[in-house]
């Protein structure tokens, strides 16, 4: 079996059953006047994975493999989001409220959407997720056993929240998990240092972390 330079040790890779998954790179998050940069956040650290991601995406399609986009994002009706997830945040701009790019993380509405340059291609899967995993209220499930997975690399923001949640969920599906170290991000250095070291503590208690030139390079001769 082919394996992957991985940290805590390397990842037994089943090219076949392996797919990316991109949590998340939305303009709400990425951008100046978005929703994070509402909340007070240096957006530039979102921004400067994007040559990554997108090095990491490229390889996966010329590779043939799967690769599924995430949004997080609600109905404009707003009934699938909880108040107790509304009412946290900035008080003067909440989900679903009025901001420089639409409403605030609603399906449709211009920040919500993805950056360019990774924009999903025809055929690509797009998952819209009213949680921080995306298992919940979602399809993802069901796609990933219609596409024969059982392998996901991860990449997108932010770490410690959003990617770290679905890696958590789908660990617990049985999901051997990756994550691709210099194709993710957080708002905080710390976080995303502390959420790697949760992630493959205790002999990949979550799942592997590995850079991204190591995957590309075994997708490559698959």
């Amino acid at each position: 079996m082919a394996k992957i330079k991985a940290e805590p040790f390397a990842f037994p890779v089943k090219h076949d059953e392996l797919a990316l998954i991109v949590i998340d790179m939305q303009r709400d998050f990425a951008e100046p006047g978005g929703f994070g940069a509402s909340l007070g956040n240096d957006v530039s650290r979102i921004t400067r994975i994007v040559p990554d991601v997108k090095r990491l995406i490229q390889g996966f399609r010329n590779a043939g493999l799967p690769v599924i986009h995430t949004m997080e994002c609600h109905r404009p009706d707003l009934s699938d989001l909880p108040p107790a997830k509304r009412d946290r945040g900035n008080p003067s701009l909440r989900i679903g409220d009025e901001g420089p790019m639409g409403r605030i993380l609603i399906s449709g509405e211009p920040g919500t959407a993805i950056l360019a340059e990774l924009a999903p291609v025809k055929g690509e899967i797009i998952i819209e997720k009213p949680g921080k995993g995306a298992f919940y209220a979602t399809e993802l499930g069901a796609v990933l056993r219609q596409k024969g997975i059982s392998q996901l690399v991860f990449s997108g923001v932010t770490t410690e929240v959003c990617v770290q949640t679905t890696m958590r969920e789908a660990n617990d599906r049985g999901y051997e998990c990756l994550l691709a170290e210099e194709a993710t991000e957080s708002y905080f250095p710390e976080f995303k240092a502390a959420a790697i070291a949760m992630i493959r503590a205790q002999g990949a208690i979550v799942g592997w972390t590995a850079h991204v030139d190591d995957i590309l390079e075994s997708i490559a001769h698959a």
